[in-house]
C-alpha cells in the first residue's frame, strides 16, 4: 500500500491563502482560479483558503502560499502572528521572517542603507514634528499599507490638508512616510518586475495611482492601465540588487521551507527557509532619469497572470517544487 508520505510527494497539498471579501462582493484576485487550475493540472491538490479562517488546520497542507491576503495592512499584528503560527506547522511561502520584515515599508531605509537606489523617504512616527516639504509635490502614506490605501499626493500649498492626513494616521497609531512625488511616475509609469522560483518571470507597467486632489481615504485603482513591459538591463540589475539586500536571505530556488518550520535543511544561502519563492520589485524613474525602487513586494504581490498567461506553467512548477 502506498504510504501517506509517498502520496503527499506525488500529489502535494497546497493552500493558496487569500482574504475574505466583504459580504456581497467577490475577490478581485483574477490570478487565484488560474493558479489553482494550473496546480491541479500539474498533479497537485490545491485549495483556496481564507487566511483568517479558524477552522483551517494548516498542518494538513504541504505548503501554504500567501496570495491575495489584501486585508492584512489594517490587521498587521494579527497577520504576522498568523504567518509565524503557520510556519511552525508547515512550509510557508514566503517565510514568516520575510513577512514580518516586509509588512513595514521602513525596509526602504534598510535598502537605501545597503546602497540600493530607492525613492527618498522620511518617516514620521506619532509624536514626531510634522516635517513636510515646502518646495515640491509629495506623497504621504502609512508604512503599512497596500493598494494605495490611506495614501495621497499633495502640492506645497495643500499643507493644511496634508497635516490633517498626517494627524489621522498618527491617531491610528500609524507611522507615516513622506516621499517626493517623482515625475517619472507620470511620464514613464511604474514598472513591476516579477520574480518566481529565484528567476525573473515577467514585468508590467502601470500608470499613476495617485491623482491630484484625490482624498487619502478615497478608493483608488491600484494598477491602472497595466500593460506588458520589457524591463531594461538597468531595471533588471536594480531589481536583483534590491533582492540581494533583503536581510533575511536572497531569493533562491530551494523553496520556502527551513528554519521557520519543521522541515529545515541547510541550503546554499544558509537555510532553505530564507529563500523567496516570489518577489515583485516596483521601479520608477528618479529625478535623474535612473530607475529606483519604489516598493519591494514580498508578502502578497499580484502576479498579473491574466496579463502573462505564458508564465502560468513556470509558476505552477515552482510552487509544486517548493511543496516537496
Amino acid at each position: 500500500m502506498e504510504s501517506a508520505v509517498a502520496r503527499s510527494a506525488a500529489r502535494p497539498r497546497i493552500a493558496l491563502a487569500t482574504y475574505r471579501p466583504e459580504e456581497g462582493t467577490t475577490s478581485a484576485d483574477r490570478d487565484l482560479p488560474v493558479l489553482k487550475g494550473a496546480l491541479e493540472d500539474a498533479g497537485a491538490r490545491a485549495g483556496i483558503v481564507h487566511w483568517d479562517d479558524p477552522a483551517v488546520d494548516w498542518a494538513d497542507f504541504d505548503l501554504v502560499v500567501i496570495r491575495s491576503t489584501w486585508d492584512y495592512s489594517w490587521r498587521v499584528a494579527e497577520f504576522v502572528a498568523w504567518a509565524e503560527r503557520v510556519a511552525k506547522l508547515t512550509r510557508l511561502a514566503n517565510p514568516a521572517a520575510i513577512v514580518r520584515w516586509n509588512t513595514d515599508k521602513r525596509y526602504l531605509g534598510e535598502l537605501a542603507g545597503a546602497g540600493v537606489p530607492t525613492v527618498p523617504t522620511r518617516y514620521l512616527a506619532p509624536g514626531d514634528p510634522a516635517d513636510l516639504p515646502d518646495g515640491h509635490e509629495y506623497v504621504v502614506k502609512p508604512t503599512s499599507g497596500a493598494g494605495a490605501r490611506l495614501a495621497a499626493r499633495y502640492r506645497p500649498e495643500e499643507r493644511e490638508t496634508a497635516l490633517r492626513h498626517l494627524a489621522r494616521l498618527h491617531e491610528r497609531g500609524l507611522t507615516a512616510m513622506v516621499q517626493p512625488y517623482l515625475r517619472g511616475v507620470d511620464t514613464s509609469g511604474e514598472r513591476a518586475l516579477q520574480f518566481f522560483g529565484g528567476r525573473f518571470l515577467h514585468a508590467g507597467r502601470k500608470g499613476a495611482v495617485l491623482e491630484p486632489g484625490t482624498a487619502y481615504d478615497a478608493d483608488k485603482v491600484p494598477h491602472p492601465r497595466m500593460e506588458v513591459w520589457q524591463p531594461t538591463p538597468a531595471e533588471l540589475a536594480l531589481a536583483e540588487r534590491a533582492l540581494a539586500a533583503v536581510p533575511h536571505g536572497p531569493h533562491g530556488t530551494d523553496g520556502p521551507h527551513g528554519t521557520d518550520g519543521p522541515h529545515g535543511t541547510d541550503g546554499p544561502h544558509g537555510t532553505d527557509g530564507d529563500a523567496l519563492l516570489y518577489a515583485r520589485v516596483d521601479v520608477v524613474d528618479g529625478d535623474d532619469g535612473r530607475p529606483c525602487v519604489m516598493e519591494l513586494e514580498l508578502v502578497e504581490p499580484n502576479l498579473f497572470l491574466w496579463l502573462h498567461p505564458e508564465s502560468v506553467p513556470a509558476v505552477a512548477e515552482a510552487v509544486i517544487r517548493a511543496a516537496r
